[in-house]
């Protein structure tokens, strides 16, 4: 197997399992170091740690707070200054939430929690990280097909957090393009994990929803971000990869 990733440093922030864990693996498996974030799973994150390194790569995990903005500021530059550097920043923490808008009894302090984690954190990140990288840096966010349309009631505020960052992706690749950095985002479908599960009682609508029939893996994720990760792809900036199965076909 080709390491078109050796020697360079990719951050994964909610890298303690799913599709962050399958992410971490996958740029691991293309020879880049990785670092990790979590937030509330210690023992889920040195798991992956040591898969990691049995992949023959460095690897750490730091504790940090999406939500808030220092500590995810910290947490760049302590991945960059144990490593050495960093190339490559992977958005992937998130949270999600529902509620129709005029419900009442919905709380304005998870709305505010939403977008602190799927909005600012990512902002945060990517602002702490530019200083950081050098030519041929990678940033992408993982976004949601939700980021283009609303399937059902409730997930007006999440959709809003994905949508934000197809617009901060475009944005931030003209800003970015100069310094040789690109920013993409991928947008899963209904796959596989503890926040969506297959075997759900919503997992039969959303696979009917879909082209092929069935939920993806956190794999099938992650070989899209390693793809926007390598030097392949290069001259890809701003714009979405949608790893779906066809849901919004």
């Amino acid at each position: 197997m080709s390491k078109t990733l050796t020697g360079k440093v990719a951050l994964v922030t909610g890298g303690s399992r799913g599709i962050g864990a399958a992410i971490a693996k996958a740029l691991a498996d293309d020879g880049a170091d990785v670092a990790i974030s979590y937030s509330s799973s210690p023992d889920k994150a040195k798991q992956v740690v040591n898969e990691l390194l049995a992949k023959g790569v460095r690897a750490h995990a730091f504790k940090a707070d999406q939500a808030k903005a220092e500590e995810v500021e910290a947490l760049v530059n302590d991945v960059s200054e144990r490593f050495g550097h960093l190339d490559i920043l992977v958005n992937n923490a998130g949270v999600f939430a529902t509620g129709q808008v005029h419900d009442r009894a919905n709380s304005l302090a998870e709305l505010d929690h939403l977008f602190a984690v799927n909005v600012g954190g990512v902002v945060a990140a990517v602002r702490a990280a530019v200083p950081l990288m050098n030519g041929g840096g990678r940033i992408i966010s993982i976004g949601s097909v939700v980021g283009e349309q609303s399937p059902f009631a409730g997930i007006a505020d999440y959709s809003a957090t994905k949508a934000a960052l197809l617009g901060y992706t475009r944005g931030w690749a003209r800003d970015l393009g100069p310094k040789g950095i690109t920013v993409n985002t991928v947008q899963p479908g209904p796959i596989d994990t503890d926040m969506n599960p297959s075997n759900s009682e919503f997992a039969d609508a959303q696979k009917t929803r879909t082209a092929l029939g069935r939920y993806g893996k956190a794999e099938e994720v992650a070989a899209a971000v390693a793809f926007l990760a390598s030097p392949e792809a290069g001259y890809i900036t701003g714009t979405t990869l949608t790893v779906d199965g066809g849901y919004n076909a």
